[in-house]
């Protein structure tokens, strides 16, 4: 049997072509035998086989009886079209390639326009505190701060203070989220009460998310995820990730607990019990001392010594049977103090 297109389909390519072009066709057994008697004056035994008429090795005479053609004719005929086809094919290819090239380009530029800086990398101690300065100093409307891991050294708020009070004395609206842990720290205290008395607000939280700075919403200061944080910070200057940040600080404001007493050398009771669950919830998930006192910016000594209340107050023998009992004792559910 004739292997070639059904009835009634055409190429796209050569449709409306001589008879049997624009169809792929292989010569069947009957096309054979067909060819042989044309060539010999054999009356044919059936009608002419598709085949024969795709590969163009039989024409159709005017008298409607059939003529056989040379092989090496009708594959000239037959070849050419399709070397035309494969080749226009391949024009079109190139010129697809070409405009999805040229598109992909515009695509990038328009893609990037605007965003070259939106994010750079500031390397070094020291450049990082420049560059975090010129942006302190050149804020006009609003100063946003995250400062996690508990107290910062004296030398490190000294500096901090003339930029905050420089802004401050502009009329620039200043916010601050510590640690309650600062409220324990002289040397904060004493940088709090200045940045108080100036207008700057500044509010504790058991646990931050991480280091963050913000002016005017303008840029954004975060360290990297993936390097030392006193090595390599982002300055961000995108507008939607700006927002997104300011979002995240909006929330822990709301969640934060404001520093107005600043004489107290120890914290609230409250304040007291929420530093304590954010330790043993913690502990209770599986964190060693190590890494709980670097989340609420304590020592691990400090660290220790929460345990050690807890353990002695729930007579526990063991750091598993501790993440028991607290567990069950409904102190990580906002519950009071199991001494008070």
């Amino acid at each position: 049997m004739c292997k070639g297109t059904d009835i009634g389909e055409t190429d796209p390519i050569t449709e409306g072509e001589g008879e049997g072009e624009g169809r792929e066709s292989e010569i069947c057994p009957e096309g054979l035998q067909y060819y042989a008697d044309s060539l010999q004056g054999r009356p044919p035994a059936g009608p002419c086989p598709p085949c024969l008429l795709d590969l163009g090795l039989v024409r159709r005479l005017p008298d409607g009886t059939f003529a056989a053609i040379p092989p090496r004719l009708a594959a000239g005929a037959r070849t050419d079209h399709l070397e035309q086809a494969i080749e226009e094919k391949r024009r079109a290819l190139a010129a697809v390639r070409t405009s999805i090239a040229r598109a992909q380009e515009v695509y990038l530029d328009s893609y990037h326009q605007g965003d070259t800086h939106a994010v750079r990398t500031v390397h070094g101690a020291g450049t990082i505190n420049a560059t975090i300065s010129a942006a302190v100093g050149s804020c006009q409307e609003e100063l946003l701060t995250v400062q996690p891991d508990g107290p910062r050294p004296q030398e490190v708020l000294d500096a901090a203070l003339v930029n905050d009070l420089a802004a401050l004395h502009r009329g620039v609206r200043q916010r601050t989220v510590y640690q309650h842990t600062v409220r324990s720290h002289p040397p904060t205290l004493a940088y709090v009460e200045q940045i108080s008395r100036a207008g700057g607000e500044i509010r504790t939280l058991d646990e931050v998310f991480d280091r963050l700075i913000v002016c005017d919403r303008r840029i954004a200061f975060v360290p990297d995820p993936g390097a030392r944080r006193s090595e390599l910070a982002l300055a961000i200057e995108h507008p939607g990730v700006v927002r997104y940040l300011v979002g995240i600080f909006e929330h822990a404001w709301q969640r934060a607990v404001p520093l107005r007493d600043v004489s107290g050398g120890r914290l609230p009771a409250a304040l007291t019990d929420d530093v304590r669950r954010t330790i043993l919830r913690h502990m209770v998930n599986g964190h060693t001392d190590e890494a709980i006192a670097a989340r609420v910016g304590m020592s691990t000594r400090s660290v220790s010594h929460h345990m050690r209340w807890a353990a002695d107050l729930f007579g526990s023998r063991s750091r598993a049977q501790l993440a028991y009992l607290i567990a069950r004792s409904g102190f990580l559910d906002g519950g009071p103090s199991p001494d008070a």
